[in-house]
């Protein structure tokens, strides 16, 4: 068996690597999809922006702890 990287043969190697691959090409096709899926970004801005008004004035003081509005 080849339980060390120093000791290991060239099929060892050559398998390493393929799985290697393998999981890079998983990621990437993962990410790829998420990307066209489009999960729900298309309702999110479909919304349009949201306007907040100012209200009225107002001052506010601190006296001996207490807020006076």
């Amino acid at each position: 068996m080849n339980w060390s990287m120093y000791t290991a043969d060239r099929t060892t190697h050559l398998k390493i690597v393929v799985v290697g691959l393998f999981a890079a090409l998983v990621i990437a096709v993962i990410g790829i999809s998420a990307t066209q899926m489009n999960l729900g970004v298309d309702v999110m801005s479909a919304q349009g922006p949201q306007v907040y008004k100012a209200g009225q004035p107002m001052a506010v003081s601190v006296r001996q702890d207490t807020v006076i509005r």
